[in-house]
């Protein structure tokens, strides 16, 4: 560990993309302080890291992941004055002292000694007794005390700009939803049964885009394939191979090109092209009448989403499931289609599967533990490898010491991918809730395989072959009896006891070697020296690697079970793991300030689920302890006096959960509805949230990939690409409105995407040596997807409103059509003269205000500008050139929210959702709609003709 540290400080001054890129890529609020370039001059900077900076800098998912840590170093210094101190002296002076001698003679060491194996006297076991209250009470405290701390720090992330400033946190998001309802007039029905707010949401109905994500994922898929196959064959560009490379078409296309091998980059570059027709065919005739039973509502303030959302906990109206909606990036839009059922189901079958693969690794785990790591073993049943094992000695220690663990830690590599899959197709809904589901089901693996089965393999072997020789000369229950099993049991644990302590102390250089980073020079260095690395691998090298949460939080629950179950047993394992939680904070705090980042950010979401397994392993460490000491002789007595402790912690999960879980997850719990809390008649409400774009589907407006070549190659493109090097201009598609809008041509400015000439663009992208690095393109959707978090770390997050318009910053310019993000090469445009005088103010030039005034920008067509009316915006517009009803003059003759319309009585306000209304269920001060005035179709939301 010392060793690997020192290695980390000489090189961290030398490689800063690798050991702190954060630094170069954050933007000023998110920047990490600054580092010199000494050997130790990174340990000031994360010494006087607060956790209030922590939280600015990483994040609260971060910063609560090194607060679970700092609360396992406590908890387990303060358990380790109680073992050494009482536990430690207790189990050496109550052993038998004859026992004791006759191990040291026999070579065993002095690790059994320290345990209540030989415990002689009856008074020395009560101190076990006495030490399993002060553990719990010491366990509960911190758990108690870091609930209320975490508390706080989710109320100051409710309170941050961040967060106040965000559409999630507005927005809530309905599934389930029945057939009847599948509208967006549907879900204000649904939002007003469980509520009634001050104002009315913006709700947008989920819609089937049929096979697009499938479309793009192959896209994509493509994209990279073609980009390994041209890095390999343009290694060197003048001197290219003979042969062009070669492939064998997919099955699915094997039809149209036969079962031989094809030209490689004739096919893939044909397939993209298809791909691309296709899916911008597809994204433009979604059928906007077939929706889905998901959706989302936006409200204008936070505290009325929060309050729908607590009241609807155990409201599910016409089945519908109404909660808080996360972050866009968080949803896994696969699995929001799914019906109750379905999910319940495939939950279950994804259950019975993980338990199936946790029972069937008991085999390999019990064949790698006997033969795999003592050859020898396998020498004796083998005769065949026996001759070879005597002859190479030395080669099979060497291979015996290397492919245990090697073996192992691939499996657990591979863990954690398939425990996600298998949660994505068990029919999570979002990425924070698959994470907690991985984990869960990791520590559930880790503590069943690695603990329980490995620690009682061996007594329960040796106990069955007690009783089968015992059969011999008595009866099966006698034979059971005299087995002694607690006795085994006891003598099996203080046997395993010692190797937990080694294996915890070898955790140690674990943490270090994630501090250099040692896995990722070595497989980058291996890349570029003997493959040939494509652009966007070059680039995805250089971005911040994002941190594993779900792998981590396994091994640290996993860490603490070990540690509390045999914290009577051996107390030495109590020093050892918090000296490993002691120094694996400090490097963890250096990792997640200047090296890794936060996939998706839960807001710190994870902290229930710690708390939960913690109390399990307290549970189980009282069950283990309980053993021991009726092993040790102890008595029933002294095992039900075990019992209380156990429940003592159960009563803190349920206080805290009382008390603590609702602050935890809801802004607020109810708001005031009195007059002063609705929208002033005449005041301007937010219309364009853009719900429907944030909470769209990606596959509807997410730019695809283009190829990626080095610049190095340019000059043979032509000669090996047999097609054209140019494309038609793709019309990206935004989300759903009744306001129809067309992006505006990124090389015609003033002219829409769909009918401007076409453009001449690159089939490739040349990325030049320079350019090969993540701080070029850590703007655009298909590297912040994968590598940028949400956005927040480099100043743009995703739902972000802006104060000027209300509407998420990223709408305008992050994924939005004409954007600079968009992986397509895009144009400069000036600002036509329109803009300017559509801004004019009534009055200044003309006595009669423009049409146009009146309406928010986000709303304007600029096309129709050119013809003086909006209605004349259907000329030589739709699909066919042919008027379409739904695309034209939806504004015409809208009202603002609140006015009374032309043709009614002064004072009459109307509320759309009013007509659900009656007087006594209505708002307080506002009017009731009478059922007579016939406001019920989805042409009031529309605005009249």
């Amino acid at each position: 560990m010392i060793v690997l540290t020192l290695a980390f400080s000489l090189m961290r001054p030398r490689n800063t993309i690798v050991y702190a890129p954060k630094v170069k890529y954050a933007d000023e609020k998110h920047s990490p302080p600054k580092l010199g370039k000494g050997l130790f001059e990174w340990v000031g900077p994360v010494s006087r890291a607060k956790e209030g900076m922590l939280v600015e800098k990483t994040g609260l998912d971060a910063a609560i992941f090194l607060r679970f840590t700092r609360m396992l170093r406590n908890v387990f210094l303060t358990l380790s004055i109680i073992g050494l101190v009482v536990l430690l002296p207790a189990n050496v002076i109550g052993s038998d002292k004859a026992a004791i001698k006759q191990i040291s003679q026999g070579g065993q060491g002095f690790f059994v000694t320290m345990t209540p194996q030989y415990s002689n006297k009856p008074g020395s076991l009560w101190v076990h007794v006495v030490c399993v209250w002060a553990i719990d009470l010491v366990v509960a405290f911190f758990l108690w005390r870091n609930y209320g701390a975490v508390v706080r720090l989710r109320r100051q992330y409710f309170d941050s700009p961040e967060y106040l400033q965000s559409l999630h946190s507005r927005t809530l998001m309905f599934t389930d939803i029945p057939p009847a309802d599948r509208t967006d007039e549907g879900i204000l029905r649904l939002a007003d049964q469980v509520e009634h707010t001050a104002a009315l949401p913006r709700a947008s109905i989920g819609r089937n885009v049929k096979e697009l994500p499938d479309m793009i994922e192959e896209h994509n898929q493509t994209v990279r394939e073609l980009e390994s196959v041209l890095a390999k064959y343009l290694k060197n560009p003048d001197n290219l191979p003979s042969k062009r490379p070669t492939m064998r078409a997919s099955k699915k296309y094997r039809a149209n090109n036969g079962a031989h091998d094809v030209d490689a980059i004739d096919y893939l570059t044909g397939r993209i092209r298809e791909l691309e027709i296709e899916i911008t065919h597809v994204r433009e005739s979604v059928d906007k009448r077939n929706a889905m039973p998901f959706g989302f509502a936006s409200y204008e303030r936070i505290e009325d989403a929060h309050t729908v959302a607590f009241a609807a906990r155990k409201k599910h109206p016409q089945g519908t499931t109404i909660r808080l909606a996360p972050r866009p990036n968080d949803l896994i839009w696969k699995n929001l289609p799914l019906s109750k059922q379905q999910r319940n189901w495939r939950g279950f079958w994804n259950n019975f599967w993980v338990a199936i693969l946790t029972v069937l690794w008991i085999a390999p785990n019990a064949l790698i533990a006997i033969f795999l790591s003592n050859l020898s073993n396998l020498a004796a049943i083998w005769p065949g490898f026996r001759d070879n094992f005597q002859r190479n000695h030395r080669t099979w220690a060497a291979v015996q010491g290397i492919a245990s663990p090697a073996l192992i830690s691939l499996i657990y590599l591979i863990l954690p991918i398939i425990f996600r899959r298998m949660s994505i197709r068990g029919g999570d809904t979002t990425k924070t809730s698959r994470e907690r589901h991985v984990a869960t089901k990791l520590y559930a693996f880790f503590v069943f395989n690695n603990l329980i089965i490995f620690s009682v393999f061996s007594v329960v072997y040796g106990f069955v072959a007690a009783v089968v020789k015992s059969r011999e000369t008595e009866d099966a229950w006698h034979a059971v009896l005299s087995g002694h099993f607690f006795e085994k049991l006891l003598a099996g644990l203080s046997q395993t006891s010692y190797f937990w302590v080694i294996w915890l102390l070898q955790r140690q250089m674990g943490a270090a070697a994630d501090l250099a980073q040692m896995i990722n020079l070595v497989w980058v260095w291996f890349c570029r020296t003997f493959m040939a690395p494509t652009p966007r691998q070059e680039i995805e090298w250089t971005a911040p690697p994002p941190f594993d949460y779900a792998v981590y939080y396994n091994y640290f629950l996993f860490y603490a079970t070990v540690a509390l179950c045999f914290s009577t047993l051996q107390p030495l394992v109590l020093p050892i793991t918090a000296l490993y939680f002691a120094v694996d904070y400090w490097l963890k705090k250096y990792l997640l300030l200047y090296v890794l980042i936060t996939k998706t950010e839960s807001g710190g979401q994870h902290w229930r689920f710690l708390f939960n397994r913690m109390i399990f392993a307290v549970c189980l460490s009282n069950i283990v302890m309980g053993l021991v000491i009726r092993g040790a002789s102890g008595g029933w007595f002294k095992v039900f006096f075990m019992i209380p402790p156990a429940f003592l912690v159960l009563g803190v999960k349920y206080y805290c959960s009382k008390m603590y879980d609702g602050q935890l997850k809801y802004y607020t719990k109810a708001t005031l509805k009195d007059p002063e809390n609705l929208v002033e008649p005449g005041k301007k409400v937010r219309k364009n949230d853009r719900v429907q774009s944030r909470f769209g589907h990606p596959a509807l407006y997410k730019p695809l990939m283009t190829p990626m070549v080095h610049a190095k190659a340019r000059h043979v493109l032509s000669e090996i690409y047999r097609g054209r090097l140019d494309n038609s201009e793709t019309v990206a598609t935004t989300g759903y409105s009744d306001i129809a809008m067309d992006p505006m041509s990124k090389s015609h400015p003033g002219k829409t995407a769909r009918f401007a000439p076409p453009a001449q663009k690159e089939m490739f992208e040349v990325v030049p040596e320079s350019r090969l690095d993540f701080e070029h393109f850590m703007n655009r959707a298909e590297f912040a997807d994968t590598l940028g978090g949400n956005g927040e770390l480099y100043g743009r997050p995703d739902d972000l409103i802006s104060e000027r318009s209300g509407t998420p910053r990223s709408f305008l310019g992050r994924h939005g059509s004409g954007s600079g993000n968009s992986s397509r090469a895009s144009s400069p445009g000036g600002r036509s003269e329109r803009s300017v005088s559509s801004h004019r103010r009534v009055g200044s030039d003309s006595p009669v205000a423009s049409p146009r005034q009146n309406v928010h920008p986000a709303y304007r067509d600029d096309a129709a500008a050119h013809h003086g009316d909006i209605g004349q915006r259907e000329r030589g517009r739709g699909m066919y050139n042919m008027s379409n009803e739904s695309e034209s003059r939806l504004l015409n003759g809208a009202q603002p929210v609140g006015h009374a319309a032309p043709d009614e009585d002064v004072g009459r306000e109307v509320y759309g959702l009013d007509r659900w209304r009656t007087g006594g269920s209505g708002y307080v001060g506002l009017p009731a709609r009478d059922a007579e005035e016939g406001l019920t179709g989805y042409d009031y939301y529309r605005a009249r003709r």
